[in-house]
This record gives structure tokens, C-alpha cells and sequence, in this order.
């Protein structure tokens, strides 16, 4: 059965609290894997493939819900776990991650928005 956005919660480890990312309009959620070309002995005019490294990243856009979660662009750089999952489940992806980008849209006349991206650091699991 298809998964309504809204059950899958990005979380963030704050001391021993899982604490969710307030206000999370959409989570974005990439694994990315390496491929190496090998020359073929049986294949010339074919290209083959080995699979190498992974990578992972997270990108969570979310409405701004105090003035002063304006601080929260400050946390450029900063290792975090992370948790996905979905809610009531039991079931998670957790991994350690730096919080490579934030960006806060703030329109005149319209709700201040913004979005984190966390980079992964080590695998997700």
C-alpha cells in the first residue's frame, strides 16, 4: 500500500531525545551509488560496470514556526544522527550526518519557509 508523505518522519537525535524536525512540509531522501567502468575481456564495444561507494543525504523543507528558529541557519557544519522512519512503525533508517546547507525563504506577505540538507557521514542503516 502506498505511504502518505506525512508518515514518513525525519528525526534528529537532541541529548537522548528523538526530536522531529519541526514543521517538515517534505523530506527528501537519496541513496547514491558509485559505478566504476571496467575494461571488458569479452566485451568491446560494451561498457561494464563494478559497483563501488554509496552515499546518502537528506533534504527537508519546513515552515519557520518561531522567529527564533532563524538561528537554526547557524548549524552549517554540525554532525547530527538522524532517524527516518515511518510513524508508529518500529522501523528506522539511522545514520550520522553533517548539516551541510540551510536556507530560509522569508516572502513579504507570505509564510518563512525553509530548507536543511543534511549530508551522510558513515552508512545509513
Amino acid at each position: 500500500m502506498a505511504q502518505n508523505g506525512k508518515n514518513i518522519i525525519v528525526q534528529r537525535l537532541d541529548g537522548q531525545t528523538w526530536t522531529a524536525i519541526a514543521a517538515a512540509r517534505t523530506d527528501e531522501i537519496e541513496v547514491d551509488g558509485e559505478l566504476m567502468e571496467i575494461a571488458s575481456r569479452t566485451q568491446a564495444g560494451w561498457r561494464e560496470y563494478l559497483a563501488g561507494r554509496k552515499t546518502w543525504s537528506v533534504q527537508t523543507s519546513y515552515l519557520v514556526t518561531l522567529v527564533s528558529n532563524i538561528r537554526e541557519v547557524l548549524q552549517v557544519n554540525t554532525r547530527v544522527r538522524l532517524r527516518i522512519g515511518g510513524t508508529g512503525t518500529g522501523q528506522y533508517l539511522t545514520g550520522y550526518a553533517w548539516v551541510k546547507n540551510q536556507k530560509l525563504n522569508a516572502p513579504n506577505g507570505g509564510l518563512a519557509n525553509g530548507t536543511v540538507v543534511f549530508q551522510g557521514d558513515g552508512p545509513l542503516e
